[in-house]
């Protein structure tokens, strides 16, 4: 007990659910870390392929099994007719607005300016700079299926 004297105690209750905002804010995040990965094996010459695990029926025995497999993940990024690099913010399927004026992508000269810009939205993100693009993409997402 000599320990737990020593302690701050509190009482506390855990949160069962999480805001909308900050579970769309987290998988955003998840996203761009997975493009940072990306762009950081190919970097180096390497490929970027997360693993998943994935159920199926074995046909002979009728067996459900269960299989690492590799997750696919599509770049975010592009060359453009003039050799810079365009890069736009997806949420989901749909690509973040990232101004009032309806900017899609932005412009970077090279790979290392690439993953540094990815880095700083990152941050941003989680400072909560993204939430009303974010909200905006996610409503329309679930209007279309007439909710």
């Amino acid at each position: 007990m000599a320990v737990l004297s020593n302690l701050k105690l509190v009482a506390s209750k855990k949160h069962l659910t999480v805001a909308p905002v900050v579970q769309r804010r987290n998988k955003l995040i998840a996203k761009i870390h997975q493009q940072i990965e990306l762009c950081e094996a190919q970097k180096i010459g390497n490929t970027y392929a997360p693993k998943k695990l994935k159920t199926y029926t074995n046909k002979q025995t009728g067996e459900r099994m269960t299989a690492e497999v590799a997750k696919r993940v599509r770049e975010w990024f592009w060359v453009n007719d003039a050799g810079k690099i365009n890069l736009a913010i997806k949420y989901g399927a749909k690509t973040l607005p990232l101004n009032k004026k309806g900017a899609n992508a932005i412009e970077l000269t090279n790979g290392d300016e690439l993953i540094a810009t990815l880095k700083e939205l990152k941050i941003a993100t989680a400072n909560g700079e993204f939430d009303d693009a974010i909200t905006e993409v996610s409503e329309a997402t679930r209007q279309g299926f007439g909710k």
